[in-house]
């Protein structure tokens, strides 16, 4: 799927047309897909690597870093300031890719704000909720106010991401943060949610897909419970846009962060989905240039979102190469990834399941999850089975992976994790397992 570096959104190798695809990928289609990611063909500690840990970061296809390139080459200039002809350029470059990409979620091209990452964009949220519990941002404003009484329910299942700003707004505002827990397997207790969301809930914020776990979250019953009680609905979309189908519209949520290193994308740039009259009720976050229809030396005006949330120089080469990400992830077919990626898992959690003192963590299989496998091995910390995996080059997380409280629930401190993508292999994964099976014995445990 090489792109040529003339033009890097347009592919020269896959069709175009989900139609003409085949209907599922296989190992030898995804050999060839993995010509287009180099990183892939190189040597760690002296044998070839064998990458499992994209829900940390993605690798990226080459088309993607030569979009960068291919930006700076050609249209390098400030956005939304200029009238000279890169100024012009560059603009309709940055805001094709806010359309691009607005259209691979299922939302309007006034419902995507540029950020950083996924956790700016959270940030974003519960700072701007926060301004207005200050008073800020006039009439409008006061649907985003918390305060003593007020409840704002998240999860046992989420990133520090979705679960410390939270913490925080609750403390700056009075308002009180409970949470849905997870059973001992890690099963989310829907049982208990419809107790725990009241009347007082204001907020629900709620992973998509467990960052730890790879389990698929019920949203529709989530934010079907938060309508009920007039709440607004938070989505972390980290681990599920890069792998499922998404559409914001049919999953209904009022808003939802997501990351593009995770979706083949470059570091430096995520976004914000929320529903325009939100956006644009909703005060700053960032104050400053780009972001303001008129200032005086006494106040300042601000424009409708999504602009209004993006104040100062913006990611402009970066948003090019998410969006030729995009259009990557686009031709291959996420219905295509998705299946892909669920046989992928259910090889891991199948093989892991059946190697001696290998205990995996989540629900029994047949929970809906991506292809995702967390596990512990009785007797070997973490750590050391990530650097015992690593010299035999293959790339997994080991840790909390920014999820304590989950990794508590279940009764452990760390664990380690393998995730896939569309480009590994039924290969890599049995690298995985033969691997796994022999860390036992170099460690002398379980003899």
């Amino acid at each position: 799927m090489k792109r040529t570096s003339e033009d890097p959104n347009v592919s020269s190798a896959l069709p175009t047309t989900q139609d003409t695809l085949p209907k599922a990928l296989d190992d030898i289609e995804v050999s060839r897909l993995r010509a287009d990611f180099p990183i892939l063909g190189r040597n760690v500690n002296g044998v070839p690597l064998t990458y499992l840990d994209s829900g940390a970061t993605s690798q990226k296809p080459s088309c993607v870093y030569e979009a960068e390139q291919h930006y700076y080459e050609n249209f390098n200039a400030a956005v939304h300031r200029g009238a000279h002809s890169l100024a012009v350029e560059a603009t309709d470059i940055f805001e094709q890719a806010r359309t691009d990409v607005a259209r691979f979620i299922g939302a309007k091209d006034n419902e995507v704000v540029w950020t950083s990452n996924a956790t700016e964009a959270l940030n974003l949220i519960t700072y701007s909720f926060g301004n207005a519990s200050a008073g800020l941002g006039g009439d409008a404003a006061r649907a985003f106010a918390l305060g003593a009484g007020d409840e704002i329910v998240v999860t046992e299942l989420e990133h520090h991401a979705n679960l410390i700003p939270w913490q925080e707004l609750a403390l700056r505002t009075g308002a009180t943060l409970k949470y849905i827990p997870v059973d001992e397997s890690g099963a989310l207790r829907m049982d208990l949610a419809g107790s725990i969301i009241t009347p007082a809930t204001k907020v629900v914020a709620f992973t998509h897909v467990s960052n730890v776990l790879g389990t698929v979250t019920d949203v529709a019953a989530l934010v079907a419970l938060a309508r009920n009680v007039g709440a607004l609905t938070v989505l972390d979309g980290c681990q599920s846009v890069p792998h499922l189908p998404v559409d914001v519209k049919a999953l209904d949520v009022d808003f939802m962060a997501f990351s593009g290193h995770k979706m083949l994308g470059p570091t430096g740039i995520g976004g914000l989905y929320g529903r325009a009259g939100l956006l644009d009720a909703m005060p700053p976050f960032l104050t400053g240039g780009s972001m303001i229809t008129s200032v005086t030396m006494e106040k300042a005006e601000y424009l409708p979102a999504p602009m209004r949330f993006e104040a100062g120089t913006q990611r402009i080469s970066q948003v090019h190469a998410l969006a030729t990400a995009v259009a990557y992830l686009r031709e291959v077919g996420m219905d295509r990834i998705a299946a892909w990626e669920e046989n992928l898992g259910e090889r891991m959690l199948t093989g892991l399941d059946g190697i001696p003192g290998v205990r995996v963590l989540g629900p029994a299989q047949g929970a809906a999850r991506i292809g995702t496998a967390p596990f512990v091995i009785e007797g070997v910390h973490p750590h050391d089975v990530g650097q015992f995996l690593d010299s035999r080059g293959i790339a997994v997380r080991v840790g909390h992976h920014c999820a304590q409280p989950l990794h508590r629930a279940l009764g452990v401190v760390s664990s380690t994790r393998a995730s896939t993508y569309l480009y590994n292999t039924t290969s890599d994964v049995d690298a995985l397992l033969n691997a796994v099976s022999d860390v036992r014995g170099y460690f002398g445990v379980g003899k």
